[in-house]
């Protein structure tokens, strides 16, 4: 038996995961080609200083928080840590909640098609990884482990809470006539898009489902990360362009993002002390 075969037998997962290495592998490539680009020929692929403050930074961002994580979690997983499996599907989805924005709001050019093409990919994957895990084999190694409701209950309200705030900022804009600004609007989309999987996710975990176990670490992964990845983009967003720093918003977003850190600490020990 080789040793990839028993990584395999360790992990709780249905048939081979090889192909789901490659595509993840593809997605991190196409990610550092398109985060390159668009800081090497910044005033080319972001045509209006609006474009350029707003997603210039977050290129920086997916080269230094998203093509790590997605790394780091198929490095694991390869290596047969359980916690790599769990972590994979939360990388997937930063990656394509990251690249939902972009296509809903740049014109059309490379960086626009590199988008659409790794939404799809993210896409794609995701559903053939969560198809693989084995999702009552997770539920019998970390039932009682990883505080179950308190992980769910956070997750599910925050799906609330994103898709509460793009249907008020929506509805306001709605009655006041007032348009909103494209970047907000793509962050709306991407928040809108994830949110449902967050709050059926968050209720399953509550439910002690076998899914919400399978689902909870990377739900609370990538949201972890997007909390990360925004405090880093407000630091960095005033040294790249004529942004000024917001140190409120900033701290804002850090305490929102301990009520998820908390939880995810949990929860991550919770699935390393089921590994020993």
């Amino acid at each position: 038996m080789s040793k990839n075969q028993a990584d395999y037998i360790k992990l709780p997962v249905k048939g081979s995961l090889g192909l789901t290495y490659i595509l993840t592998l593809l997605i991190t490539v196409l990610m550092t080609a398109a985060s390159i680009i668009g800081l090497a020929y910044r005033e080319i692929i972001y045509p209006s200083a609006e474009l350029l403050e707003g997603l210039m930074p977050n290129d920086v961002i997916n080269l230094v928080v998203g093509v790590p994580i997605l790394l780091i979690s198929i490095w694991l997983a390869r290596s047969g840590k359980l916690i790599g499996l769990l972590l994979w599907p939360g990388a997937l989805v930063y990656t394509f909640y990251n690249y939902l924005a972009y296509v809903f709001v740049l014109p059309l050019n490379l960086i626009y098609l590199l988008g659409l093409i790794l939404v799809t990919l993210c896409a794609y994957t995701l559903f053939t990884l969560i198809a693989c895990i084995d999702a009552s084999a997770v539920q019998e190694k970390l039932a009682g482990k990883v505080r179950e409701r308190l992980a769910g209950g956070i997750i599910a309200v925050f799906g609330i809470i994103f898709a509460g705030r793009v249907i008020v900022l929506v509805s306001g804009a709605l009655f006041n006539q007032t348009p909103i600004d494209s970047i907000d609007l793509a962050v709306m989309v991407s928040d809108f898009m994830i949110a449902p999987a967050m709050v059926i996710g968050g209720v399953l975990l509550w439910q002690h489902k076998p899914l919400g176990f399978a689902a909870g670490l990377g739900l609370l992964f990538q949201a972890s990360m997007l909390f990360i990845g925004l405090i880093a983009f407000m630091l960095i967003q005033p040294s790249l362009t004529n942004t000024p720093f917001n140190l409120t918003d900033t701290l804002v977003v850090a305490v929102m993002g301990m009520v998820c850190f908390v939880p995810f600490v949990f929860f991550v020990r919770g699935v390393t002390s089921s590994s020993k």
